[in-house]
């Protein structure tokens, strides 16, 4: 990976959180390696980012990215959690924050996940709002995803991404993408229509100075590949209501609430998670393969 960095070579960072939390067992394992094959088909050199007994390993081997897909010890990991997890030696799934954090630092200009964090439902109360925010607002990179989880609050995390003057780009669409959903219920800012425009957009951004956060390509699922609207919508009301039972909070509630989805979709949920993955990973490549040139 450093030495496609150093020939110039497109380069996509991919986070390891994914693949050590997001996915069940052994499934997790086979979507990480079909998402770098697909950064590969992009023509791009896929990095997958985690922290590896302390060191953080930007780009893993087949070894280590089994490891971490397997190990039962692997912390979820923020920006805020690389320093005590190096210092201990542990090993780390990183998130989106940690993933453009770490991926910016190595000199990578272009990553891709599944959805952002963002503002939680009911975070008047809660101030639960994803470091992924902050973290994307003083980051150079380009991050292509499928909007922010459905289970947050989308418009209270638009608005949280223009008061931090995050770009936010519709990819062939002019609504914010929905997770498992084509459609969040919310237009985007910009709409553009090719890789060439969206490597338009990063290149202008050096002329008027907004090099200092990042952009955010919102990728959409096709009519055909999204779950069912109504399935989704019920779900997600009955799985909220569950995990306020169960007394879920935090950073607890993602996973918490994924894993609802997951088996009360029949597996439907993981399947879309598994598509809009690979779709990410493929466009990030071709983003990359568009910038190097």
């Amino acid at each position: 990976m450093s030495e496609a960095l150093a020939d110039g070579r497109p380069v996509v960072a991919l986070e390891s959180a994914i693949v050590t939390h997001g996915l069940p067992r052994p499934r997790n394992l086979e979507v990480a390696w079909q998402a770098e094959e697909a950064v590969r088909e992009g023509g791009a050199v896929p990095a997958t980012i985690a922290l590896i007994a302390g060191e953080v390993r930007v780009g893993l081997d087949e070894d280590a990215l089994k490891e971490v897909s397997n190990r039962q010890d692997v912390v979820k990991c923020g920006v805020r959690d690389l320093a005590p997890l190096a210092a201990r030696g542990g090993f780390g799934g990183t998130t989106v924050a940690a993933t453009a954090h770490l991926a910016a630092r190595a000199g990578i200009r272009v990553f891709a996940t599944g959805g952002l964090g963002g503002v939680h439902r009911g975070a008047r109360e809660s101030w639960d709002v994803s470091a992924d925010l902050t973290t994307l607002a003083r980051t150079n990179i380009v991050v292509v995803c499928s909007g922010v989880k459905s289970i947050l609050d989308v418009g209270a995390t638009l608005e949280r991404l223009e008061t931090l003057n995050v770009t936010v780009l519709g990819f062939g669409t002019d609504r914010f993408a929905g997770f498992y959903l084509s459609d969040s219920g919310h237009p985007v800012p910009w709409r553009v229509d090719s890789v060439g425009e969206v490597a338009g957009v990063v290149r202008a951004r050096a002329s008027v100075d907004t090099e200092g956060g990042g952009v955010v390509v919102a990728n959409p699922l096709s009519i055909d590949d999204q779950l069912d609207p109504s399935l989704h919508d019920r779900v997600l009301v009955e799985g909220m209501a569950a995990a306020e039972a169960a007394g879920v909070t935090g950073k607890d509630v993602t996973p918490f609430l994924l894993d609802h989805l997951s088996r009360e979709t029949g597996g439907a949920s993981l399947e879309a998670n598994v598509r809009l993955v690979l779709r990410n990973a493929r466009l990030a490549a071709e983003i990359a393969a568009e910038l190097a040139t």
